[in-house]
């Protein structure tokens, strides 16, 4: 690359309150705004398609997330215009050795993407949905694309990604370099076992298409690889046949242990082809309200809910059950009014110290009893506690880890905390730590979307069998470790 800025080039590329960006000086780890020096000591810019921000706004922006918790400042953030834009600033960030980090939609918790010093890339530009027909067995979309949106195009033609979380205005990008999980996971695998390829920027600054039979290395590198051997900017994703209605059931639990067997029992049977669960405190403040949350897909999809068939042998409150038929794009997006409520409320800019752990099936109600008997609802705050049993044999992608039994359950504590309290917040960070030791010391880890201090030592022992392969695809692929330093892997 030439080390003379193209002026042309340039002006298109970068502004900072009105002032044309030259170049970017290596030595002072600084983008360049006037030609006081000698331009030839500065690395100039590649053309872009979109644009390249370092103003205050933006910077500040980039350095905080959903968590509130954590903030590390970059010195510039990408809106790329196109996949080019992506690869050329890869390439100038591995040349310079600049830090790159892809931001979705900015959910995460604790700073994973986010990067000191470095380039931060939205991906929400990236948002383009492909043709999608009745006959249509998959649907590339661009990392940036919403799972809302996917879902709203798929299912015009009948048609719907078969797993989604329960928030669906996450980013495809976002979701697949975690795993992707939600109360669907029983029937179909998470999120990433329902990709079919990919197209991927490596650290390098390579454009490659990936596959399970083409550059697989990469591919599964990927796949809830924390963004470590790759930037994921496009995804082709399964469809399966969407419902038009489904039934939605709520049952009531009066002990823990039994609230998860029948949980267990639910999965293994596939009676239902979502499943999840929710604890909430009672009238003084102990975590004892257990309500299972069961849905049943109607035609075409399954067939017409027998409610009969479906609850037989549970051991729930006969007397509080609650059900009700909706339309399927309507339970997707059911948390919608709540998530508008907690804006309004001011809730989404408080901390976040989330707590997601993958706990043993055996060793499930001991682990979470002990973190539920502890938890206050101070703690919580307007937050939720939830579980989502999981069939091992579905999860298929190597490095989305969970425990080694037939059934481990995802536990999730979501506690949301004003964000000026940061004694609970620092209290809470300890408690997870804790309570992560305490998964790992029976064979559980953690759901790495969660707010739990982890050193490099401990995601080796996370990424278990797997690790050396993904030390492997790190090196192939990201050799000067530029790629998404915020989760700490490396």
């Amino acid at each position: 690359m030439s080390r003379t800025p193209s002026r042309r080039g340039l002006l298109r590329g970068l502004t900072v309150t009105g002032a044309a960006v030259i170049g970017f000086d290596p030595a002072a780890r600084s983008w360049a705004v006037t030609a006081s020096g000698s331009a030839t000591d500065l690395a100039g810019l590649p053309r872009l398609d979109g644009t390249l921000h370092a103003d205050h706004a933006s910077l500040t922006a980039a350095a905080d997330d959903y968590g509130h918790i954590v903030h590390h400042r970059p010195v510039a953030v990408l809106r790329p215009g196109s996949v080019r834009d992506v690869v050329a600033m890869v390439r100038f960030c591995n040349e310079q050795r600049l830090p790159v980090a892809p931001r979705g939609q900015g959910h995460a918790p604790f700073g994973q993407a986010q990067v000191e010093d470095g380039l931060v890339i939205e991906t929400a530009p990236l948002a383009d949905i492909g043709p999608v027909g009745p006959g249509s067995t998959t649907v590339t979309v661009g990392a940036g694309a919403r799972w809302s949106a996917v879902a709203k195009a798929t299912l015009a033609h009948g048609l719907t990604p078969p797993v989604f979380t329960d928030y669906l205005e996450l980013s495809v990008g976002g979701t697949l370099s975690v795993g992707g999980l939600g109360g669907q996971v029983h029937r179909h695998g998470a999120q990433v076992d329902n990709v079919t390829a990919l197209g991927v920027v490596t650290g390098a600054g390579e454009l490659v298409r990936c596959s399970p039979s083409r550059r697989s290395d990469l591919f599964h590198a990927v796949l809830a690889g924390l963004g470590q051997c790759g930037i994921i900017v496009e995804a082709t994703l399964r469809l399966v046949r969407a419902p038009e209605t489904v039934r939605h059931y709520r049952l009531s639990y009066g002990d823990l242990d039994t609230f998860l067997d029948d949980q267990r029992v639910l999965v293994q049977e596939g009676r239902f082809d979502y499943v999840e669960g929710q604890v909430s405190a009672d009238a003084g403040g102990a975590f004892r309200v257990h309500t299972l949350e069961a849905v049943a897909y109607g035609p075409p999809a399954g067939p017409a809910p027998d409610d009969a068939a479906l609850l037989r042998g549970l051991r729930h409150d006969p007397s509080t059950v609650h059900s009700g038929d909706l339309p399927y794009y309507d339970f997707l997006d059911r948390l919608a009014p709540l998530v508008a409520a907690d804006k309004e409320a001011g809730v989404w800019t408080y901390a976040h110290p989330w707590l997601n752990l993958m706990l043993p099936g055996s060793s499930a109600a001991t682990i979470s009893a002990r973190i539920l008997n502890a938890l206050t609802p101070a703690d919580l705050g307007p937050g939720v506690v939830l579980f989502y049993p999981l069939l091992r044999d579905r999860l298929t992608t190597p490095l989305l880890r969970t425990s080694d039994e037939e059934v481990s359950y995802l536990f999730d504590v979501l506690s949301a905390i004003p964000p000026d309290d940061t004694a609970t917040v620092d209290r809470l960070l300890t408690a997870n730590r804790s309570a992560y030791e305490a998964a790992a010391a029976v064979g559980g880890t953690q759901y790495p979307v969660g707010s739990i201090p982890f050193t490099r030592a401990d995601w080796r022992t996370h990424f278990g069998a797997a690790w050396p392969r993904l030390k492997s695809a790190k090196r192939t692929y990201d050799p000067r470790g530029i790629l998404v330093p915020g989760q700490g892997v490396f």
